[in-house]
């Protein structure tokens, strides 16, 4: 008989304060992408509160993998139809066996094998996340595989050059060497720091729009001013 995920959860050690044990990112490129892509989605997805985005943190799904200290943590992965709260590390047994939706791995020289070969293998066959994306952000390697049945099956790219992610909902796409998200008409989606940027933007050409609405009133305002006096000098009332 197959065992609920409560029974599971009560079988395996507590670990609601394992912290998270995955090494330091390659580069300063990786440590930006990672921060860019967690920004940038929860930033477009700030009214939600459905979701988790998890950076270089550990997954731990096994009492096996504990003893083993066989610890994996995608660079970048997001579970959807959660709650929106802080974790030290993404617990399965602990989140009603769910495991990430998307998983985005940053490819570097020393991890690009294994993120090709046996990180693949482990979220088709154990994970069973729906998709599963690797970039660098070297030399802007991009793949995206979607679960097909029993295995991943790779996701093409559309004629923008796009991948799309049925998860999220977007698009993902190389913009000035970086992995960017695309709406589903292929619009760039804006960092906090675009959009903040792009409100300041409009705020200030509503302004000079307001100015110049105003100067040309008082424009015309003055040239009535000016008809009204020559009437009263030829004694027509302007009112």
């Amino acid at each position: 008989m197959a065992l609920t995920a409560q029974q599971i959860a009560d079988l395996m050690p507590d670990t609601s304060q394992l912290e998270s044990d995955e090494p330091e990112m390659e580069s300063s490129l990786h440590y930006l992408q990672l921060a860019l892509l967690a920004s940038c989605l929860d930033w477009l997805w700030r009214e939600r509160e459905d979701y988790f985005i998890g950076a270089n943190l550990t997954i731990y799904y096994s009492q096996q993998q504990l003893k083993n200290r066989e610890f994996r943590g995608p660079d970048f992965f997001v579970a959807k139809n959660t709650a929106k709260r802080p974790r030290r590390s993404w617990v399965v047994w602990q989140e009603d066996g769910k495991y990430p939706d998307i998983i985005i791995e940053l490819l570097s020289d020393s991890t690009a094998k294994i993120d090709r070969g046996e990180k693949k293998n482990l979220y088709q066959n154990r994970f069973r996340t729906p998709e599963y994306f690797w970039f660098s952000p070297e030399d802007l390697e991009l793949a995206g595989f979607r679960l097909s049945g029993e295995e991943y099956e790779p996701i093409l790219l559309n004629e923008s050059g796009l991948l799309w992610s049925h998860v999220l909902g977007l698009y993902l796409g190389i913009y000035h060497n970086q992995l960017r998200y695309f709406s589903a008409a292929g619009e760039l989606i804006a960092t906090p720091q675009e959009a903040a940027l792009q409100a300041q933007t409009l705020a200030e050409t509503e302004h000079q729009r307001a100015e110049t609405e105003r100067q040309r009133a008082e424009t015309e305002h003055q040239r009535a001013e000016r008809l009204a006096e020559r009437l009263r000098a030829l004694g027509i009332n302007p009112d």
